[in-house]
Formats: C-alpha cells, structure tokens, sequence
C-alpha cells in the first residue's frame, strides 16, 4: 500500500479534497500542516518555481519518515509538495489547478471551470474531488428535502430578502414533505436568524452547533437544495447517493469561476438551477473513473 503525505493550508474545504483523493486510492496517510514563514515569502515561491529553485527554507516542515506521494490541495500548498516530493523522490500530486506556478506536477486533477490546458499529467474533471461518508446525524421520517445553506464569499453576497423568497417557495412546493436544513461556518447571523424563524423539522444553526450533516442529507433526502457559493458542497452532492440536486443561485455581479461551475454541471444534467421552477436532475460523478486514468 502507497504512503502519502497531505499537505493542508488548514481551509477544510481545501484538505476535503486531498483526503478523498486518498480515500479513494486505499492509500495509508499522514496530514501536515503547511504555511509560508512569511507572506511574502509565497511571491519569491512562483519565482523560485519558474527558475526550478526548491528549497524547505520558505516554509515550515518538520518530516520524519518517507512517502511515495506528496498531495496538497490550493496555491499555498504547491510550492512545499514539489520540494518535499523531490526531496523524497515521490509522486507530487495537486488537486486544483496549481495557477502561478509551472505545471509539472506528476498529476495534476483540475476542475473544468478552471479551462485548464490539454496536458499529459492534467487529469481534468467536472467538480472538486468529494468523498461522502454518512454518520448518522439524520435520520428522514418521511419523504424529505434537505437545505444546505452557505454564505458570503469574494464573489457572492447572500441576500435576505431574495433567500427568504426561495425558503417560502420551498416550503410550499414541498409541504408534504419533512424538510432538514443546515448552515454551515460561513452563514452570517442574519442568515442564520432567518432560517431558525421557519421551524424546520430538522435543523442545524453551525455557529450554536458545529456538525455537519450534509451527508447524512445526501443520503437521505429525496431532493437537496444548496446555496451556489461553494463549489465543494456542490461536488459532494452531484457525486453521493441519488437526491436530486437543485441549486439556489446568489448574486453576482459578473460571471466567476463559480457561475461557471454551476452552469456547466446544469448543462451536463448534474443540477437544476432554481429560477422559479423546479427540475428533477440526478446524474453522479464516479470520481475513480478518473483515477484509471493515471498511475498512482
């Protein structure tokens, strides 16, 4: 069995992907930490790249054992997967599409929003790498729909009034139905006051409770709505369980790397998009097809 090294940044979101990477290869692993020793010390790292300089010196590391594969998820880990899988002579794997640096990785898996471009090593997929395991957090009564509710990012502002006008439409649509729903950590107060004013069946505030159910709703629900600021929740439900997946869109005020994600997984019958009407769309990602793709 494989060893490998995880380098995170310490963004869930980010380390998500690498462990489901992993999972999915049956390979033993160890997670790391992994930060530059200053900020600007991430600027000298893509010059240092392009002039192939690898050194330890920019970042913290402390390694007492060998890997056959070193794997980091975001830019901040890039630059300390390459060092430490050429010091240890192991595969050096990026889950994202490592922009600023030279794409020489031995893989690289790059989502298809990113347009990455057509290279031997770049394994290109539809959506982020997404391992779901169900722990039991809920359990439906009856048929149910589950809610996922994110929150502001660089891109998107979540916006009360326009939520609510979806929540109620929900409600209504489905009133025969058990409805569970969750925030997550990026819900601001505003948001998550609203969503306790309903009353839903089931329901979890993240800032007074810190669980995650999503799986558990994935696995669960008949349809999952989710909010379209996160493109990790978005993977993870197009790629478990047989829920419909029906995507509640924010605004912004031009297109992004996220409204390009979304409208490409709606094309390839992955999702629905809410706007004022709702479609049953069901279609999963078996994310080991891409793996037979590569040697790892």
């Amino acid at each position: 069995m494989s060893s490998v090294l995880i380098l995170s940044d310490d963004r869930m979101g980010h380390l998500n992907q690498s462990l489901a990477f992993v999972k999915y290869v049956d390979a033993s692993y160890d997670v790391m930490s992994v930060k530059f020793r200053y900020k600007w010390y991430k600027a000298l790292s893509y010059i240092l790249d392009k002039i192939g300089i690898y050194t330890e010196k920019l970042f913290d590391a402390q390694i007492d054992k060998k890997y056959d594969m070193v794997v980091g998820t975001g830019s901040t880990t890039s630059y300390a997967t390459k060092v430490l899988a050429k010091k240890m002579h192991a595969k050096s794997v990026a889950m994202m599409l490592p922009r600023g640096y030279r794409y020489d990785f031995d893989i690289i898996f790059a989502q298809s929003h990113d347009n990455p471009p057509k290279q031997e090593n770049i394994i290109e997929i539809p959506a982020n790498f997404s391992y779901v395991e169900p722990r039991g957090l809920y359990q439906s009564g009856k048929q149910s729909i589950g809610i996922v509710i994110g929150g502001d990012n660089k891109h998107f502002k979540m916006d009360r009034a326009k939520l609510k006008v979806q929540l109620d439409f929900i409600k209504q649509y489905y009133e025969a139905y058990e409805v569970a729903i969750t925030t997550s950590p990026r819900t601001s107060e505003e948001i998550e006051s609203l969503i306790a004013s309903y009353g839903f069946d089931y329901e979890v505030i993240f800032s007074r409770n810190p669980i995650n159910p999503i799986p558990d709703l994935l696995d669960q629900c008949e349809i999952v709505c989710i909010t379209g600021d996160s493109t990790s929740m978005i993977s993870e439900a197009i790629s478990y369980g047989r829920s419909n997946v029906v995507v509640l869109p924010l605004e912004s005020k031009e297109e992004n790397k996220f409204t390009r994600f979304i409208e490409t997984l709606e094309k390839e019958g992955y999702l629905h998009i809410f706007n004022g009407n709702i479609k049953n769309k069901n279609k999963k990602i078996d994310f080991k097809t891409y793996l037979k793709e590569v040697n790892v």
